[in-house]
C-alpha cells in the first residue's frame, strides 16, 4: 500500500512539472512584442503593420532627404516608397536598448538594396516607432 502511494505521487509531481513546463513554454513563444512586429512588417514591405506603431510625429529618412512627419503623413510616405521598392527581404542585423529599443538591417528590394535603421519608444504604456531611416548602400 505504502509502495502504491509513493508511486502515484511521484506520477501526480511529475504531471504537475510537466504541465508547467509545457505552459511556460507557451507563452515563449505566443508573446511578441512591437519590436518583433516592426521586424515582420519590414519583412513584408507591409505599412500596415508598421502604422500600428508609428507615433503621432515620425522622422523618416530615404537616402539622405529627412524630415518629420505626422502619422497620416508618415503612412502616405511609407506606403509611396515600399510600392515602389517591393520587399524582397528583410534581415535584422543589429539591435539594442532597454526602455528604448533599435533596430538595423538590410533591406534588399527590386531596385537595390536598403540599411534600414528603425527606433521604438517607450511612450506612456506602449512601444512607438518614432524613426526611420533607409539608406542606400
Amino acid at each position: 500500500m505504502k509502495k502504491l502511494l509513493i508511486v502515484l505521487g511521484i506520477m501526480l509531481l511529475g504531471g504537475v512539472f510537466t504541465t508547467l513546463t509545457l505552459s511556460a513554454r507557451s507563452i515563449n513563444i505566443t508573446v511578441a512584442g512591437p519590436f518583433d512586429d516592426v521586424v515582420a512588417a519590414l519583412k513584408q514591405g507591409d505599412v500596415n503593420g508598421l502604422s500600428r506603431y508609428l507615433d503621432n510625429t515620425v522622422e523618416i529618412n530615404i537616402s539622405g532627404k529627412s524630415n518629420s512627419y505626422s502619422k497620416a503623413q508618415a503612412e502616405i510616405i511609407l506606403k509611396d516608397f515600399l510600392s515602389k521598392n517591393q520587399v524582397k527581404s528583410f534581415e535584422l542585423v543589429h539591435q539594442g536598448g532597454d526602455n528604448s529599443r533599435f533596430g538595423i538591417g538590410n533591406m534588399v528590394t527590386g531596385n537595390g538594396t536598403y540599411r534600414v535603421s528603425f527606433f521604438l519608444q517607450k511612450k506612456g504604456g506602449s512601444m512607438v516607432l518614432n524613426e526611420l531611416r533607409f539608406e542606400s548602400k
